[in-house]
């Protein structure tokens, strides 16, 4: 999957940020500096082990899993928050970025 970096940095617009949420993850090949300039950045949200996946993907697999969520144009950020702070959200609440 670590080959995925690099195009993922050349597909987000400036400022934006490419998150690796994977258990497992190969090694990110070199790639040019272009590709993350502009205030691009690359992270990690991968704090589980494979074991941790395995059990959970067991159990999701006995539950029935729904996913909702309910999308906002950029700005209407606050208008989100209010409906997520609120409880008028059921899933997640996603914002779209500037067309």
């Amino acid at each position: 999957m670590g080959k995925l970096v690099p195009a993922a940095l050349r597909a987000v617009r400036k400022g934006g940020r490419v998150v690796c949420g994977g258990i497992h993850m190969s090694d990110i090949p070199a790639f040019p500096y272009h590709d993350l300039w502009g205030e691009r950045s690359v992270m990690s949200v991968a704090n589980l082990s494979g074991a941790d996946g395995r059990e959970f993907l067991r159990i999701a697999a006995q539950i029935p899993v729904e996913t909702r969520t309910r999308c906002y144009p950029l700005e209407q950020a606050n208008d989100a928050i209010d409906a997520v702070r609120s409880g008028g959200i059921q899933g997640g609440a996603v914002l779209l970025p500037p067309r």
